[in-house]
């Protein structure tokens, strides 16, 4: 933990006014008190996830990204992850949205009120094609003027940018409480996932209480799949059928059953008497225990629904990925492997490059934490990929853990829809990459000297 008073970069440290899993957030502090500055540090000590290393980089790249907006901190510097990473954000003067939930239930016009502003904030980033995924009572905050500020956009996707958090992690990511059925299978594009969210804080804010409980294994959290919440009506009879209408109609399995998008959702808060009651509104219990085994025996074959598409138009780009051994010593090979991969973009401007390294999970390195071992390879992939000069958007870095390399390789080959991988010829292993990889392989030779 970073003392207060501590400088960085030029930035005074205040007192820390947030210690969350992955980051530690400060007040900044200026001679003549605090600045209407925080800055977020992520937490890359003994004994912390690997994720926190790719959450700050997701982080630093939607915030960037987001235009200024009233509805998500403005970001105003950061530090580069192989020196120092921080981000330095503007300071949110305002109340959390846990204030509400810990007081639940709520009356009904409060939290139409409450659920107006974030469906503002979300119909806000959606339309720039940023997707949440995470929204909690903790990641909600209410300016004085009621506006609502979305913030920690760790664990989100821009639809322009590679989602690195997809592409490295196979296991459902975010709070379980409120993630929605897509995400527990992995999908990570869809809009629709952030109004799921809301509709279970909407539900949590009108009954006091979770709609799906709290999840703690997989088992438990793929019941979503398939068990409806209880009514709100059923806990809180005092709510109103037009809002236990919206709140399960944000709650719906099946995403293209939802709202089509968050300004649906503020409408409809913000003008009760037009919204129009179905069974939904008038539902008095859950599902019985035939629709319950007839939902069960379809959640193991549900499908989602395809992402709907970018508000801005986006034509995929070609993936090249490159194989890039840790161990390397001598430059030979290292510049070979650079010259093909420039070849390769020189044919196709928008291609976007891959870096990939594969360690064994228990790695004996310099560092001995997780967070330090990942941070000392992707200092090592970047120093490899600055070279190419490629746009940043254009050019990724990923750290695999594996006990076997071209299993690792070929998986993020498949699971990624990779066009083309490049690799070393003195990979021991590069025969089944050749044999077994789902797209085209060049195979890299140093060349030898005259």
């Amino acid at each position: 933990m970073i003392e207060p008073g501590t400088e960085i970069d030029g930035f005074r440290l205040g007192e820390m006014i947030h210690l969350g899993t992955m980051a530690s957030i400060y007040r900044l502090a200026g001679e003549h008190g605090p600045l209407p500055l925080v800055m977020k540090i992520p937490r890359l000590g003994a004994g912390e996830r690997t994720a926190n290393v790719i959450s700050f980089e997701v982080c630093r790249t939607v915030l960037g990204a987001l235009r200024q907006s009233p509805h998500h901190p403005t970001l105003v510097a950061f530090g580069e992850l192989e020196t120092t990473p921080y981000l330095v954000m503007e300071y949110i003067d305002g109340r959390m949205l846990n204030e509400w939930t810990r007081r639940a239930p709520v009356a009904a016009e409060e939290t139409a009120q409450l659920g107006h502003a974030l469906a503002m904030a979300l119909h806000d980033i959606h339309r720039q094609d940023v997707v949440h995924l995470d929204l909690k009572s903790t990641n909600v905050m209410y300016r004085p003027s009621g506006e609502a500020v979305i913030i920690d956009f760790g664990l989100s996707s821009h639809r322009h940018y590679p989602d690195l958090l997809a592409e490295e992690f196979r296991i459902p990511i975010g709070n379980w409480s409120y993630m929605s059925p897509e995400q527990v299978l992995g999908v990570r594009c869809d809009p629709r996932s952030d109004l799921f969210a809301l509709g279970a804080l909407l539900y949590e804010l009108t009954t006091g209480k979770s709609p799906f409980g709290s999840p703690n294994s997989p088992a438990h959290l793929r019941r979503r799949l398939y068990r409806d919440p209880v009514p709100p009506r059923a806990i809180a009879p005092q709510t109103p059928q037009w809002l236990q209408e919206v709140i399960l109609h944000c709650l719906e399995v099946d995403g293209e059953e939802r709202y089509a998008s968050a300004a649906q959702v503020a409408f409809d808060l913000a003008n009760p008497a037009q919204v129009a009651i179905t069974e939904r509104g008038e539902r008095g219990r859950r599902a019985g225990p035939v629709t319950f085994a007839r939902r069960w025996l379809g959640a193991r074959k549900f499908e989602p629904r395809p992402c709907p598409p970018p508000t801005t138009a986006v034509t995929p780009a070609r993936i090249v990925m490159v194989a890039i051994a840790v161990t390397q010593k001598e430059q030979a090979l290292p510049e070979a492997l650079r010259d093909a991969v420039r070849r390769v973009c020189a044919l196709d401007e928008r291609c976007r490059v891959a870096c990939i390294t594969v360690v064994p999970p228990a790695a004996t390195l310099s560092d001995d934490t997780p967070t330090g071992r990942h941070i000392k390879h992707l200092v090592n992939l970047r120093h490899w990929g600055k070279p190419l000069e490629l746009a940043e958007d254009r050019l990724t870095y990923h750290v695999l853990e594996s006990e076997k390399p071209a299993s690792a390789l070929i998986d993020y080959a498949t699971m990624n829809d990779v066009d083309q991988i490049v690799i070393g010829a003195d990979a021991r292993w590069f025969a089944q990459v050749v044999a077994e990889a789902p797209c085209s392989v060049t195979v890299v030779r140093a060349r030898a000297e005259s």
